[in-house]
């Protein structure tokens, strides 16, 4: 039995082994990345193939008849064909709920940022501006207080629910968008952990962002594509929302005119809040499981 792996690079590098899989299986092979134009001639006759960004549509899997199980390497599966892996007998399986503490991590990490400005007064320091500075400390934005702030939560699973306790413990008045749609909506930070579907893509709109408190911040660890870049984009310009922080883009990795980049009081980091090494081992090791349950039997993380 063999085992191809489409887009190994982001869960290991170099730093983890792959031992897991390779003790399941007659031979593995793992590719950084793949494009679509380079899946059939790199899935070949392999009965095994676990992917997460290249699209599995069901005229891949007709061209692929010793096909027998997708393991997706993320919580996500919309990249696959579920209904034609169905009608074709190929079992799916997915991982979840790995990376829950990595994400609300990130998520927290964004909104200090945004508060007390690190990043921005390590460079003012190593720049030389705090050896000149005659008085013994200053600040080149205000820093400001969580506690006492509101965090507007759209999204209250698992993760949702990690970041509202991290955030009650610094002093934040919590807001269930589900709860409470208005208070969510008029909190001083509006954080997004809810998947994306066809009903909410580009939920964050301009009419979106209207409903919001004037100065407030949006924060978005869940998916590029429950944003209007363009709308949030002019939202910061115009100063009506004081900040973003995001971790995710519509298009990944972003064209040259994402309208985000560029904006000073816009923070972009690059779809790293599920990538602690803990969190990509725990990947590789429910890979294996998922994969050691089904050639027993089992319906171990079964989607299909």
């Amino acid at each position: 039995m063999d085992i191809v792996i489409f887009d190994g690079y982001t869960i290991n590098p170099g730093d983890l082994s792959w031992d897991k899989l390779e003790n399941l299986c007659d031979r593995l092979t793992v590719f950084d990345a793949t494009p679509m134009d380079k899946a059939l001639s790199r899935i070949g006759n392999s009965e095994i193939l676990m992917t997460s960004k290249c699209p599995i549509t069901r005229e891949f899997m007709e061209k692929c008849p010793n096909l027998k199980y997708i393991g997706s390497t993320a919580t996500g599966y919309n990249n696959i064909d579920i209904a034609a892996a169905a009608d074709m007998g190929i079992a799916v399986t997915n991982i979840p709920s790995y990376s829950t503490d990595a994400v609300a991590q990130h998520t927290i990490a964004l909104i200090m940022e945004l508060a007390n400005n690190v990043g921005l007064h390590n460079q003012s320091v190593q720049q030389g501006q705090w050896t000149d500075c005659k008085y013994f400390c200053y600040w080149k934005k205000p820093v400001n207080l969580l506690t006492g702030k509101s965090l507007g939560i759209i999204g209250y699973g698992a993760i949702g629910k990690k970041v509202a306790e991290i955030a009650k413990a610094l002093g934040m008045k919590i807001n269930i968008y589900r709860e409470d749609p208005e208070g969510a909506m008029k909190s001083d930070f509006v954080s997004l952990h809810c998947p994306l579907t066809e009903e909410n893509k580009r939920m964050v709109s301009t009419d979106f962002i209207v409903n919001m408190k004037p100065g407030s911040v949006l924060i978005n660890t869940a998916r590029g594509g429950l944003v209007d870049e363009r709308a949030l984009a002019d939202a910061l310009k115009s100063g009506f929302l004081s900040a973003a922080a995001v971790d995710v883009l519509e298009t990944e990795p972003p064209s040259e005119n994402c309208p985000l980049i560029g904006l000073e009081n816009c923070i972009i980091t690059p779809h790293m809040a599920w990538s602690p090494i803990e969190m990509r081992q725990a990947v590789i090791d429910i890979l294996a499981d998922n994969l050691k349950s089904w050639l027993q039997g089992g319906r171990l993380n079964r989607v299909e």
